[in-house]
């Protein structure tokens, strides 16, 4: 039985299938290759893993290639997926096919085919909106929420804000009913900031390592907001922890949904980056501020008590260790 990574050629597709094949597993990737990065992802590893995994050069929204792709398999990772909101602010019809229409293909390919499937599904923390009905305060060059000093909690009500968090929280549904409708075991996680290797971050999306790497490049950056703005960072290497953990207790976790990173321990502003990477740097990092983006949170930071009690899981990177690192691999792959 093999394991099938949708997306598998993005920053954490590619980090998922270096972990699974390296325990030996018979991986999957499934990947149309459109995301800028995703082809030198895909040439790592195909240099470092030889003839040792499969790859399907296909796009979820065709559902015949799906549910050719969905035969005689163990696990689903479904990480693919439109990630960008102002994208999606562009273009919401194409965002729509892909994550939601994308993620029901999927849904019915396993449901068909393999049922006794495990699905991991990658959700977003977008679907709780901006969180404006939430008191917002600022300390040092920082926001948070006094009634929250944990986080958001999976308790808190879905606020679907731009059509990336209607899309994304649309398949987030679907894939938590589909186990109560269809017996499906699958497993949502709700993610904050993920970080790390391969990831090639852009304005829109992957903060952590576009602003590092505008960094290192001399490049000015712009921030769009005041930069004051906070999220709980993970490295990519717990959030694979957290995937594994979900697989081997998805009979018993089936349903569940999972707020995953870094928690209340790792959170980290966009000024506070800016002031560390110059620390690191040993020079002034030129930046200038734009107006706010549409669905933009202030303050999200995950109260991860329930992945630490149902799946014994918590963060072991911190995030001046992953800052490290990041910044390490980006300078020697610059």
């Amino acid at each position: 039985m093999k394991i099938l990574i949708t997306g598998g050629a993005g920053f954490i597709g590619v980090n998922l299938a270096e972990f699974l094949l390296g325990k030996g597993e018979a991986v999957i990737i499934l990947d149309n290759l459109s995301r800028p990065g995703s082809e030198h992802n895909l040439a790592w590893l195909k240099k470092r893993f030889s003839r040792k995994f499969d790859f399907i050069q296909a796009d979820i929204r065709n559902f015949r290639s799906v549910s050719e792709a969905i035969t005689d398999i163990s696990t689903v990772y479904h990480l693919a997926a439109q990630v960008a909101v102002t994208s999606s602010v562009s273009d919401p019809q194409t965002d729509f096919q892909i994550n939601a229409a994308g993620t029901l293909n999927i849904l019915e390919a396993v449901r068909k085919n393999c049922p006794e499937a495990v699905v991991i599904f990658a959700s977003t923390n977008k679907v709780y909106g901006e969180l404006t009905h939430l008191a917002i305060s600022e300390k040092n060059n920082r926001y948070f929420i006094p009634k929250l000093p944990e986080g958001v909690s999976e308790k808190t009500n879905l606020d679907f804000h731009s059509p990336y968090g209607c899309s994304k929280g649309a398949a987030d549904q679907y894939v938590r009913d589909y186990s109560r409708i269809y017996g499906l075991k699958t497993v949502i996680f709700r993610q904050s900031c993920i970080y790390g290797p391969h990831q090639f971050g852009n304005e829109d999306q992957g903060w952590v390592a576009y602003l590092t790497l505008c960094a290192l490049q001399n490049k000015e950056i712009t921030i769009y907001g005041d930069g004051k703005q906070v999220r709980d960072i993970l490295f990519v290497d717990d959030l694979i922890s957290a995937f594994e953990l979900a697989r081997d207790r998805a009979g018993k976790i089936s349903g569940n949904i999972y707020n995953v990173g870094g928690g209340k321990e790792n959170v980290l502003s966009l000024l506070e980056l800016i002031a560390w990477l110059e620390k690191e740097l040993k020079r002034e990092i030129k930046h200038k501020f734009d107006a706010w983006r549409p669905g933009d949170q202030r303050v999200y930071v995950s109260d991860i008590r329930k992945a630490k009690e149902g799946l014994g899981w918590k963060p072991s990177v911190s995030k001046k260790e992953g800052l490290k690192k990041l910044l390490f691999w980006l300078r020697k792959n610059l």
